[in-house]
Formats: structure tokens, sequence, C-alpha cells
């Protein structure tokens, strides 16, 4: 029988002369009412010691913690594990990427994007697509119906000094890169420059290029919104939801901003005009 451990992050805390606390894995701090068992019992049940007391009012407390998260029997799965990520981009930022998916537990491999049509709509699967530049007219678009395919899709790219991650979509109706662009364009008087811009008009990229710390950062966020996708939910601790976050981050000194997007409704074509007779 698997032994119960304090779950990772909590923690008990015992001030001089006062009862033992615990720090939940959120911060918050929570006194604990040990009734008749001795809290070095309790702490050594919980952790690495050597205390092999057991007694039905300590299986009780024991099944308290477990029953609230703060104890766990079985060692923690990597968020990712069980998931395939699929990466494509520049080397830049797919390279560290690919070592964290890794570490979260993923199975990570290269695709081309020629293959993405053919690739097989599975709900553990996520493409992330990465490029160190702006993204050339129609180049996402074939992505863009992976989510249509119950396949998750997540992206990011540079546009001079900034990087651009854009929400992950998972299932029909989510965010795309076509929306992204649709509600940039909506969002600036410069509409058309922005447009001219991602079209090629413009003069040679002089960076910057994301440096180590900053293709990490911005490698560190993509894992966020995965993980997020991966346990059905927000990621904790961020403001909005990965589906509906578009970050900017500043690559000259690193300054994350979260903008929330919605996707773009479909809009009926207008009608075409009818011929006018003559009075």
């Amino acid at each position: 029988m698997n032994r119960s451990r304090l779950a990772p992050g909590a923690g008990i805390v015992t001030a001089p002369g006062d009862r033992p606390v615990l720090r939940t894995s959120e911060g918050e701090f929570l006194r604990i009412d040990t009734g008749h068992v001795g809290p070095g019992e309790l702490v050594d049940r919980l952790t690495e010691g050597e205390g092999q007391a057991s007694s039905a009012e300590l299986d009780r407390l024991i099944e308290a913690f477990e029953e609230a998260g703060h104890a766990v029997t079985e060692p923690r799965r990597p968020p990712l594990t069980g998931r395939t990520v699929h990466l494509l981009g520049d080397p830049v930022l797919t390279e560290p990427l690919a070592r964290f998916a890794a570490a979260e537990g993923a199975e990570v491999h290269p695709i081309a994007a020629d293959d993405l049509a053919g690739l097989a709509g599975r709900w553990d699967t996520a493409v992330v697509w990465c490029l160190d530049s702006p993204v050339p007219e129609g180049l996402w678009d074939e992505a863009d119906r992976l989510p249509a395919r119950h396949t998750a899709w997540l992206r990011c790219h540079r546009e001079g000094a900034h990087a651009w991650t854009e929400p992950l979509a998972s299932a029909p109706g989510d965010v795309t890169a076509a929306h992204v662009r649709l509600r940039r364009l909506a969002a600036t008087a410069a509409h058309r420059e922005l447009a001219a811009y991602w079209a090629g008009h413009r003069t040679p990229d002089t960076g910057p290029h994301p440096t180590e710390p900053a293709a990490a950062l911005i490698a560190a966020l993509l894992i966020a919104d995965l993980i997020a996708w991966a346990s059905g939910g927000p990621h904790r601790g961020s403001g909005l939801p990965a589906r509906r976050r578009l970050r900017l981050i500043d690559l000259r000194d690193l300054t994350v901003t979260e903008h929330p997007v919605l996707p773009v409704p479909e809009v009926a074509p207008l009608p075409a005009p009818t011929a006018r007779t003559a009075p």
C-alpha cells in the first residue's frame, strides 16, 4: 500500500508554542486540528520521516488531507503525459519548446507544413508553429482548420521587437490565426499599413531576434497554454483563459502584456443586386 505524502507545494509549518498549520500549494495557511494525534506523528506520516505510528484517528486525519487534495499517494504525473505535440517553425523557438514539452511529459515530434492536411484529428494532439518573423499571407490557413478536427492549434511569431503568442484553439468556434488578424486590423487606425506589412511590403528585417532568455520565456508561456489545454481548464494564476488570450512580449525588456480576443463570427454574404426595371 502506498503511503500518503504531502502534495507538491504543500507543507506543514509549526510556530513555536502553537498548533501546526498547513501551507497549501496555493499559499494559504490553514490551522490543523490534530485532536489527540501528536503533530510529530502527523508530520512523520506525511513526509519521509521514520515514524510508523498508526491509529484510527491518525488514519482519519490523513484521509481528510487526501480528500482535500493536500496529500497524495501516487507520484505526480507530468501534466502533458499522454499528449503528443507536433512542432514546426524556426529552431530558435522550437528547440527550447521541444525540451520543455518533453520535460512536462509530452511526446514531441517534428512535422512539416505539407503534412498538416493529412494529420489525423485527435483530442490528445497539439500542433505548435513558431516563427521568428511575421506570418506570410496564407501560411497558417491549413493549420486554422485543425480545431475543426479537434486537434489543438497553438502558434507564435515575431514582428520587429515584439513576439506574439496567440490563443490556443482546440475546438470549432475557437480563436484562429485568421480571427486574430481581423481583430488586430479592426483595433488600429493604421489597418492599411499593418496589412501591407503582413503582405511583405516592408524593408528587410532588422531584428531583434529572440535571445536565449527571450526564447525560453516564449516557450514557457506556450507550455503554460498547453498545460491549460491538457488539464481542461485555465492555467492557474493566469488572468485570461488560454483559448481567449493574446500575449505581446517585448523582446527588449521581456515584459509581457495580455489582451482578450474573441473569435470573429461568420456573417452572411450580401445579397446579390437585383435588376431594376424601368417604370
